[in-house]
């Protein structure tokens, strides 16, 4: 069997604190060497989103191949009376392949429901965007057990994924434990193997459709490889890590 394509996508998150500093992220990760069959995705904030796709294209053909640009959220309708909202439209014509859904952060700072979130996966989809669905469980619930925490991801997925049936290639599931993220504390990788294992058959199932899916959760350069070298394990969302660009690129090299 063949090497299996990796993705590994940046987010960024509310960083950096200026423009500057997003630019020269930006271009020490795009110099970053990227092997044959992996994709590097960066996620920078809406502030600077426009300008790094900007940069992105002035870089020559070689330089952009398996890199592209996504958004950290969207809309779900096109355009409207929504203030400060960005729809599917907008980031699709700036340049945006791919756009990050779900987040948990998302879901507990801004209150993100899973009908919320099933309306921005359908709007992204049918914009032609590539959406990254994050999901995930607390400590409470993964104390109780993995497949409490099973029962836990699935129901979100049935609710986020409800009347969407994405094409192939168009959906990728962002495991990312709450408990894990920025904490320090990474799930272990035959665990999150299990869980990769559980979604893909659980989509073919439900969905009928195969989805890649990305480790998240205190991902860095020592442990990246401990993930992202397992068949069934397509990559990673990484955090901080993606923000200091000699560890995002060790992330990238262990691959």
């Amino acid at each position: 069997m063949g090497k299996r394509s990796k993705l590994i996508a940046a987010n960024w998150k509310e960083h950096p604190k200026s423009a500057a500093e997003a630019f020269a992220l930006f271009r020490a990760v795009a110099k970053a060497p990227r092997a044959p069959g992996v994709e590097v995705v960066v996620c920078p904030p809406f502030l600077y989103l426009e300008e790094v796709i900007r940069e992105f294209k002035r870089m020559a053909p070689p330089a952009r191949a398996q890199l592209a640009i996504g958004a950290q959220d969207v809309f779900w309708e096109d355009q409207g009376a929504y203030t400060g909202e960005v729809g599917p439209a907008m980031l699709r014509s700036l340049g945006a392949k791919y756009v990050i859904v779900g987040h948990s952060e998302r879901r507990r700072f801004e209150k993100e429901t899973d009908a919320m979130i099933n309306k921005k996966i359908a709007a992204a989809l049918r914009d032609g965007l590539n959406v990254i669905l994050c999901v995930g469980e607390s400590l409470s619930v993964r104390e109780k057990g993995v497949d409490v925490a099973k029962k836990f991801v699935a129901q979100q997925l049935a609710k986020d994924l409800k009347d969407v049936l994405p094409k192939a290639g168009s959906l990728l599931v962002a495991y990312e434990p709450i408990w894990a993220i920025g904490t320090g504390r990474s799930d272990k990788p035959e665990d999150a193997r299990e869980m990769a294992l559980f979604i893909k058959k659980l989509l073919k199932q439900t969905k009928q459709i195969s989805v890649k899916f990305l480790y998240g959760g205190s991902v860095n350069g020592k442990n990246a490889a401990d993930y992202v070298q397992l068949n069934d394990i397509d990559g990673a969302l990484v955090g901080g890590a993606s923000l200091k660009a000699d560890e995002f690129k060790k992330i990238i090299n262990a691959i």
